[in-house]
């Protein structure tokens, strides 16, 4: 669903020479601002160069949505791919129909990593709603990905962590003509509570292991780059065996 921009958004937009005259939204001056910080990182851009699927799992705080995101809109810009289509799981909400309010509302709280990146790419805050209104970004959450085919698009499933494997593979199962897909994930976290459903990601690599499509990438506490105390914590719970 398109955004419906204020008066003022308009004024502001045209001023930074993003709106026209008639409304519409000039994307052409947008550029991603991003270079790889760790070896895995470029390892991982290397791999989308060269044409393949990435699977991208490890330790949080490493970057790997933040890559993910890079990685698609920088194609998306360049009129490679119609949009970036980024899914996730509404855990521990996952059924979000009974959550108050419209479902744009619903979701609002799961979109808030994803604009942050997208102001961190582009440099501006609004980056996230101008692309939404471009239809060059979209959120779905898992719940609503069913009986849809994605096609000429790039489509990110975020914290795989949070689904199982039935929810995996019917964002798979949608993927149409000329896509690729981004996944990411720490197996270490997540907020599935049954057993059974904590097996979804392991099923799910143990399958991309006999495919030649996908890449994994695994990020390691050397590639955490969020904080030097977020580095810390984590290699100290490590070392203590704390999953």
């Amino acid at each position: 669903m398109e955004h419906r921009l204020t008066k003022k958004q308009r004024r502001m937009l045209r001023q930074q020479d993003v709106l026209e005259k008639d409304n519409s939204i000039n994307t052409s001056n947008f550029k991603v601002d991003f270079k790889p910080k760790t070896d895995t990182q470029a390892a991982a851009c290397r791999a989308w160069d060269d044409g393949h699927h990435l699977l991208m799992h490890g330790y949080a705080g490493t970057g790997k949505t933040y890559v993910g995101m890079a990685l698609a809109l920088e194609e998306v810009l360049k009129n490679h791919y119609k949009k970036l289509v980024v899914v996730r799981s509404a855990v521990p909400t996952r059924d979000i129909g009974f959550l108050p309010g419209t479902a744009k509302q619903k979701m609002e709280v799961y979109e808030q990593p994803y604009k942050q990146i997208a102001s961190s790419l582009f440099h501006r805050g609004d980056a996230y709603e101008i692309l939404s209104n471009k239809f060059m970004l979209e959120f779905v959450p898992t719940s609503f990905v069913r009986g849809t085919t994605l096609d000429n698009c790039i489509v990110l499933v975020d914290e795989i962590n949070n689904m199982t494997f039935h929810e995996i593979d019917s964002v798979i199962t949608r993927l149409g003509d000329n896509t690729r897909c981004i996944l990411c994930g720490d197996y270490r976290q997540s907020d599935l509570a049954n057993t059974r459903e904590l097996s979804g990601i392991s099923q799910f690599m143990s399958v991309i292991n006999n495919m030649n499509s996908f890449v994994k990438m695994e990020f390691k506490t050397g590639d955490i780059v969020r904080s030097p105390l977020v580095k810390e914590y984590i290699i100290t719970k490590a070392t203590m065996g704390i999953v």
